[in-house]
């Protein structure tokens, strides 16, 4: 999806739309703007660390904030953060040919995959937790630590490995083009407002399992 344009069918800047991304307002490099959301799905992966250990002490999760658990990890883990990776750092990495990247992103992208199907179990096990299906708890919570055992190395294999490696071999104009990149994923695909609302989610949830 192409961003809005001006009378002359040219892209209007972000910021003369009246929006900055995260990365413009921070003035930072786009490795770190993927950086810090790291931090926001480490974070989710220790709350749902915290239900697993409720459900399979026989305890009960309220349907809801496993919804938001889902949600967050699907629009924010997935949509925004994944869909700046594969739709913009990858591609970029690839047409610079960045040494040993091509191998890199081919096992990030199966891990991608497979959190995803995880995911799909998770949102469905949800489901029939909420119809009292006995064996919705264990299914949840098999699925949501495969995810995590998956997600936590995932990771800081970006961190240590990957981020590094653009940041030593990416010129300041591929930087730019990554940070343009994220910036129309933050506007056309995830939409503006909606990074606030998933962020007030993760609050929300780790006011509730990450407090005392």
């Amino acid at each position: 999806m192409r961003s809005p344009g001006n009378s002359t069918g040219q892209r209007v800047p972000l910021r003369e739309r009246g929006f900055e991304s995260h990365t413009q307002r921070d003035g930072m490099k786009g490795t770190l703007d993927l950086k810090q959301e790291h931090g926001k799905i480490k974070l989710m992966l220790r709350i749902l660390e915290k239900m697993c250990k409720k459900l399979d002490s026989g305890e009960e999760v309220e349907p809801k904030h496993l919804d938001m658990a889902v949600e967050f990890i699907q629009g924010f883990a997935d949509k925004c953060h994944h869909g700046k990776e594969e739709d913009v750092l990858f591609p970029i990495m690839k047409e610079a040919k960045v040494r040993g990247a091509e191998d890199l992103i081919r096992v990030l992208l199966i891990e991608h995959g497979m959190g995803r199907e995880y995911v799909r179990a998770i949102a469905e096990a949800v489901n029939g937790y909420k119809s009292r299906d006995v064996e919705a708890p264990t299914k949840i919570s098999q699925n949501a630590m495969k995810y995590v055992r998956l997600l936590d190395p995932h990771i800081d294999n970006e961190n240590t490995t990957l981020f590094p490696m653009a940041d030593r071999s990416l010129s300041d104009v591929q930087q730019a083009e990554m940070t343009e990149g994220f910036e129309r994923i933050e506007t056309d695909v995830i939409g503006v407002g909606r990074h606030e609302e998933l962020q007030k989610m993760l609050d929300d949830l780790a006011d509730r399992y990450m407090s005392g």
